[in-house]
């Protein structure tokens, strides 16, 4: 990774009620709209020049997809994504501003996809949105900062989609700040981490997507269990009126842009899953169409 694709993104405190001090780390002001783009140029440009010589693809909804493409397009080689066929259109397009190819799949052969790193047809090199060291480690940058830039943290609220982010930020601060807690935040639509730690081992759940596109899931990816419950205080889920409330929050109170899945740590800081200390918020991403942004900020919100 290289100080060309990312720079360090804001921290700003939110004057708003709530139980206790609230920031907001917002990687939402990346160049591609979201923290993806940390984990996509630490893989990439870490990776051989003859893994990515050929092309370089993802398995994403979205962000991952968009860190990919920016970084390929830098590099001068074909990128491809292969998207579930709910993605928002707002993320489809920026994909294809890239320069990226989209591939839109079923759910269930999207997930497929990322489980096993492979589609017919593809090769070049593939980059895990999660599980791929080397995007966890350009996650676990956000926590360096977080811990340079702010003392005495209580807890860091993360979303939670494949785990990436949350355990990249947590390994970090367990280095540089261990009395930091990290929680993480899931929508109630698909909520398998939250489930977990409930029942004490990896339970699926049901899934159904919502407008928090860029988190949730049916279940937890392989060796994801094993990090989370190292490395994560507490896993909750969250409902959707209550994020749709934290994006218009943010909008309103904070004058930023964020997806549902941005809002999501926010909403559960809202409602106490914090604690009363200092509260570090993952504004994750600002990736939103304007049609559900329009009716979130009008009083309702799409499913």
């Amino acid at each position: 990774m290289t100080a060309d694709d990312v720079r360090r993104s804001p921290l700003v405190r939110l004057d708003v009620d709530a139980p206790g001090e609230i920031w907001l780390k917002l990687e939402c002001l990346h160049p591609i709209g979201s923290f993806k783009l940390r984990g996509a140029a630490s893989a990439i440009r870490q990776a051989s020049p003859e893994d990515w010589r050929r092309g370089v693809w993802t398995a994403s909804a979205g962000n991952m997809a968009q860190g990919v493409c920016f970084v390929a397009r830098e590099l001068g080689v074909p990128a491809t994504v292969v998207a579930p066929d709910h993605a928002p259109r707002a993320k489809l397009d920026a994909i294809e501003r890239l320069g990226g190819r989209v591939i839109l799949v079923p759910f269930g052969t999207w997930w497929e996809t990322m489980e096993q790193g492979a589609y017919a047809g593809l090769d070049g090199l593939f980059v895990h949105p999660v599980l791929d060291e080397r995007v966890m480690a350009g996650n676990g940058v956000i926590g360096l900062e977080l811990a340079e830039e702010l003392e005495e943290i209580d807890a860091v609220l993360v979303p939670w989609g494949g785990g990436g982010l949350a355990t990249g930020i947590a390994s970090a601060l367990r280095a540089v700040s261990p009395a930091t807690r990290v929680v993480t935040c899931e929508p109630e639509t698909g909520a398998p981490l939250a489930a977990s730690f409930a029942a004490g081992r990896p339970t699926p759940v049901d899934y159904r997507a919502s407008f928090v596109d860029g988190a949730g899931a049916k279940a937890l990816l392989p060796a994801m269990w094993e990090h989370a419950t190292e490395l994560v205080s507490d896993a909750v889920a969250v409902p959707l009126a209550r994020v749709a409330d934290a994006v218009a929050v943010l909008a309103t109170r904070g004058r930023v842009v964020a997806e549902g899945a941005g809002a999501l740590a926010l909403a559960a800081a809202l409602s106490g899953e914090g604690g009363s200390g200092r509260i570090v918020c993952i504004v994750s991403g600002g990736n939103i169409d304007r049609a559900r942004l329009a009716a979130i900020l009008s009083g309702t919100y799409p499913d």
